[in-house]
């Protein structure tokens, strides 16, 4: 069964103007440290990379129904990549806890989550069921 679905599109030029005016400081602050070597390792896609993990973490934030909120942060959401290229996301402390909140008693979650680009747009849809 579906418990969450959420969606969200990022101006990659958002990001690049972040990272003019920020650089490290900003992606050390929004994103995780695979989130960041990822990104870098291309550096003509570093802002459209972060932009689709920006993208995702907003869309997992409204498909556990809290938004930035209730111990939900950027810090506790993370996109991985597994070695074919499919990513992930990764939850941890208050989006946990969220999750485990949502998920009904004797059900395990799935968190799916999908990513596109097309400049100056990133989008994500991420979808969460318990089965």
């Amino acid at each position: 069964m579906i418990i969450g679905i959420g969606t969200d599109l990022c101006d990659i030029r958002r990001i690049e103007t972040a990272l003019d005016r920020h650089g490290e400081r900003f992606m050390k602050r929004v994103f995780t440290e695979i989130e960041i070597a990822r990104a870098v390792r291309r550096p003509h896609r570093t802002a459209s990379s972060l932009a689709m993990a920006f993208a995702a973490k907003e869309a997992c934030s409204k498909a556990l129904g809290t938004g930035f909120r209730r111990g939900v942060y950027h810090s506790t959401m993370g996109v991985v990549h597994q070695p074919s290229g499919k990513p992930d996301m990764v939850l941890i402390d208050g989006a946990l806890k969220r999750l485990e909140e949502l998920t009904p008693t004797g059900k395990v979650a799935s968190v799916y989550v999908t990513l596109t680009d097309e400049y100056p747009l990133a989008n994500a849809v991420v979808v969460i069921s318990a089965d």
